[in-house]
């Protein structure tokens, strides 16, 4: 079975970062886990601030 590393965060990133957390979380997982990259499937959800409490205060 394929891993997937699912990240949710707030919206903001360029195309450019995202394929720069995708490569650094593939290449990390496969580094600690021993599992080709081939394998590793990586999502990126954004999710709006208001959506997102920390604390039990909502961010937006």
């Amino acid at each position: 079975m394929s891993p997937l590393i699912q990240i949710s965060q707030t919206p903001g990133l360029t195309v450019e970062q995202r394929r720069a957390v995708i490569a650094s979380v593939t290449k990390a997982y496969a580094d600690a886990s021993g599992k080709p990259e081939s394998s590793i499937w990586v999502t990126l959800t954004d999710v709006p601030r208001e959506n997102w409490g920390v604390g039990g205060t909502p961010l937006g």
